[in-house]
């Protein structure tokens, strides 16, 4: 048997001679060839970093110039990627400080206002209020249920008693290949008489403040426009960390929205005048379709006709939700995106799975360069410029947001945490988002789940 000492000498000869091709062990009399000891003792050898890369053949060395030139270009893209989006920020400020304040004008006409409701979800009356409560002088709201004896229904008839503007509560049925709430709209507006000029659309989990009727309308004064939109602003009201997280993910598609001609149609939020909607056929792209809003969209922009963004109109929605529910909300607005809209889904897609990209290899470069004690703050501090980009860009959304929402100032103060420090952790969330969309088409709303085989074929499963 051979000593260890033996051993050890042979190991030495074959570090001096990294060349050589096998080392031979003897255990009782016997001679074994190990090719695979001889890879190991050649690789310490020449003190290099074993990186591997399937092929055919099996796992190969990866070269470490390669690895390092895809961190590189990874992080010089993600750079350029982070800066152009500070910028756009900062526009997105100005554009919102401009609006601030701004006054309304005093386009008044007549105006349907359209709500789907299903379910008593956590503040429901005190939303449903603050749209019976609007400052606007001739409106009348439609409270849309499916069924007769949802829960809501309840809360519906005490609201609409209470209310100081006319409002009705009216039973859409069942819906039929297509999504609840697109059914639900599809009938209130059926029973719109002509007297109404304009319908406006929102959701019942906003609660708007008491002069957004009349700033969504205003801009309607231009018969050539083809209708106003805003969003939702998600402020968490018992907190926790996924609350936290998916308001930090919500606000990031805010500023998608502004002063271009890229403007898409949020269902909480939007009105046009109802010539317009018949005009640009909005009940044609509503047939088998699942997402309101996208349909709205799609028949805005196969007219030519634009959408114009009104931050001033910002809908505070005071949610709250644990991880199950919020993967859930994520994973359907993705994949409702990706059959709606392919380009935006494709870009969104590559933005931030290039982000987490840079994250992860920059991570693994750390790591290796500490294992084999070189250098590595370097490449730490681009990592931290990388998060500290977006963390910058959630506190510019946040600056804009409070000055948007006065009344709501201690609220956002309060959670101020979560849409600057967590900014930077909602892209890996979105990455999953992505992932599960590129690779499902099914979704859960309201309690249906549906199958989005296209834009116009919805199945309920």
């Amino acid at each position: 048997m051979v000593s260890p000492f033996a051993l050890s000498e042979r190991a030495q000869d074959s570090n001096r001679n990294p060349r050589s091709a096998h080392v031979r062990i003897t255990e009782s009399g016997r001679e074994i060839e190990s090719e695979f000891v001889a890879n190991l003792v050649r690789n310490r050898a020449r003190l290099q970093p074993c990186r591997y890369v399937a092929t055919t053949q099996g796992f190969q060395p990866l070269p470490r110039e390669t690895m390092e030139l895809t961190f590189y270009i990874v992080v010089a893209a993600e750079l350029l990627l982070s800066l152009w989006s500070l910028l756009q920020g900062f526009q997105w400020l100005a554009m919102s400080r401009r609006h601030s304040g701004h006054h309304s004008g005093f386009f008044t006409p007549r105006v349907a206002l359209l709500c789907p409701c299903k379910g008593d979800e956590p503040g429901l009356e005190e939303n449903l209020h603050a749209l019976t409560a609007q400052d606007y002088p001739n409106y009348e709201i439609f409270f849309v249920l499916a069924r007769a004896e949802d829960s809501a229904s309840t809360i519906l008839r005490r609201v609409s008693t209470a209310s100081a503007a006319p409002a009705h509560v009216v039973i859409a049925g069942r819906a039929q290949a297509c999504g609840e709430k697109v059914n639900n709209l599809r009938f209130a507006i059926d029973q719109l008489d002509a007297s109404f000029e304009v319908v406006v659309f929102a959701d019942s989990d906003g609660r708007p403040g008491r002069q957004w009727l009349t700033h969504l309308v205003a801009p309607l004064s231009d018969p050539k426009l083809g209708a106003t939109t805003t969003f939702r602003w998600w402020i968490p009201v018992k907190g926790g960390f996924a609350s936290a997280l998916g308001a930090a993910w919500d606000a990031s598609i805010v500023t998608m929205l502004g002063e271009h001609d890229h403007n898409f149609c949020w269902g909480g939020g939007t009105a046009m005048r109802l010539s317009v909607f018949d005009e640009v056929k909005v009940k044609d792209h509503w047939a088998g379709a699942v997402s309101d809003d996208w349909g709205i969209t799609r028949a805005l922009r196969a007219a030519g006709r634009k959408i114009q963004f009104v931050p001033e109109c910002l809908v505070p929605t005071l949610h709250d939700a644990n991880a199950k529910n919020l993967l859930n909300f994520t994973n359907r607005q993705i994949t409702i995106t990706r059959v709606y809209a392919p380009k935006i889904w494709f870009a969104g897609a590559c933005a931030h799975v290039l982000y987490c990209a840079a994250i992860i290899l920059g991570i693994a470069e750390i790591i290796h360069l500490v294992s084999i004690g070189q250098l590595w703050l370097t490449t730490a501090l681009v990592l931290i410029l990388i998060m500290l980009l977006a963390a910058v860009k959630g506190t510019i959304r946040w600056i804009a947001v409070t000055d948007l929402l006065p009344a709501y100032k201690n609220k956002l103060q309060t959670y101020a945490w979560a849409w600057t420090l967590l900014a930077p952790l909602a892209p890996f969330l979105y990455a999953i988002n992505f992932t599960t969309s590129a690779f499902s088409r099914r979704i859960k709303w309201r309690g249906i789940r549906y199958y989005l085989r296209s834009a116009s074929q919805t199945e309920i499963v």
